[in-house]
């Protein structure tokens, strides 16, 4: 009797929102309305950040986040962009992290990757920021946390020699629950992107959010994903609407994805720590065996370990030889430099050459029970 296979992703739903959609579907208010506010209020007490905008997808929330990164902001020293400009980003991400800069007029500068935690390098980074480089972004791959006091340090120079201070953008769609130095991201000065999507640890089916700095940032958000529409200002026709003083999107939520993200959001806690603990059960029991690294971990960082990503020998006969275990292995993202659409943009990124070369994630979900944690260790060590 053969295994069933241990999968790589899985969706969690909870199993008390079929009535709750329910009502939501048959009351007809599907849009955003009394949900998506619900929703909220539970996002911005859970990340402690009160300026906190829920939207359709974190792909959204990454191309609204470049869009309202053009306008100046002077007492954030934001320099405000221009067709052009240039954002410093790793390669090594989903294609959702690259693409919205590209839609926004931005030209695309690749910085290598850390090959110790997948994470852009900073070193690198550093030496590629010029007047030019308006955007720094980055991903926290697998949610393990981007050191981002160095991240500060790095502006902090950077501002005394070109005379601003570019964004932070930090995409999270991986980092729901992760903690840097004990805070929750989202809560370290810069704009970031979360996203709710089917197989991330939290689920509203398709969904993200966006976290702000400033009350005056989360205004603009608010207006920006619904076309700059002031839903709540008083209207003589409330099908019509008052003066739209900067025209915005149509990237808000609905109240069907805010009830699923309502009445999932119980479960969150204890599903990201099951993600947890099986990632450092891998670290224990595959340190030191033949052909296999794992990835550099910091006592600072409290990665929420969305997938666990290791360093092998023969990368692709590692793979063979899971599948014929029946385990799935992946590398999950394809770097996103190889693709022609953004052939002119290549530069030389040695490091992530050779990370390429040896990464591949393992199963560590909630849906992994002591059993089949062990099995995927056994497999492991018996070689390839």
């Amino acid at each position: 009797m053969s295994r069933e296979q241990i999968v790589l992703f899985k969706v969690f739903v909870s199993e008390d929102v079929l009535q709750p959609v329910n009502d939501v579907l048959m009351s007809g208010y599907i849009g955003q309305g009394p949900k998506v506010e619900e929703f909220e209020a539970i996002l911005k007490d859970h990340v402690g950040n009160p300026n906190l905008v829920t939207l359709n997808s974190a792909t959204s929330a990454l191309h609204l986040a470049a869009h309202m990164a053009k306008k100046a902001v002077p007492e954030s020293n934001w320099p405000g962009i221009q067709a052009g400009d240039e954002v410093l980003t790793s390669a090594l991400t989903c294609t959702a992290t690259n693409w919205p800069m590209l839609a926004n007029s931005l030209q695309i500068k690749w910085v290598d990757t850390d090959p110790d935690t997948c994470n852009i390098d900073l070193a690198d980074l550093e030496s590629k920021i010029t007047d030019r480089a308006k955007i720094i972004l980055f991903v926290h791959w697998g949610g393990y946390p981007v050191d981002l006091d160095k991240v500060a340090e790095i502006l902090d120079r950077a501002e005394q020699r070109i005379g601003f201070r570019p964004v932070v953008i930090e995409d999270c769609a991986h980092a729901y629950g992760t903690r840097y130095k004990g805070e929750l991201l989202g809560n370290h000065g810069n704009i970031c992107c979360f996203s709710l999507q089917a197989i991330k640890h939290f689920t509203s089916v398709d969904g993200g959010f966006l976290t702000l700095p400033n009350e005056a940032l989360l205004r603009r958000a608010k207006l920006l994903r619904w076309y700059g529409i002031d839903r709540d200002a008083p209207k003589e026709d409330f099908r019509c609407e008052e003066d739209i003083a900067e025209w915005g999107f149509k990237f808000h939520m609905n109240d069907v994805s805010a009830t699923i993200g309502i009445y999932n959001y119980p479960h969150i806690d204890g599903l990201v720590q099951k993600f947890k603990d099986n990632s450092a059960f891998y670290d224990r029991e595959l340190e030191g065996v033949a052909g296999i690294t794992n990835m550099h971990r910091d006592d600072w960082a409290d990665s929420a370990s969305w997938i666990h990503t290791i360093k092998v020998e023969r990368r692709d006969d590692f793979m063979r030889h899971m599948k014929g275990c029946n385990i799935m292995t992946s590398r999950v993202h394809e770097r996103n430099d190889k693709h022609s659409c953004v052939a002119e943009l290549a530069i030389p990124l040695p490091q992530l050459d050779k990370l390429v070369s040896e990464m591949i994630c393992i199963p560590n979900g909630w849906w992994l029970n002591e059993e089949d944690r062990d099995y995927v260790v056994e497999c492991i060590k018996r070689g390839w």
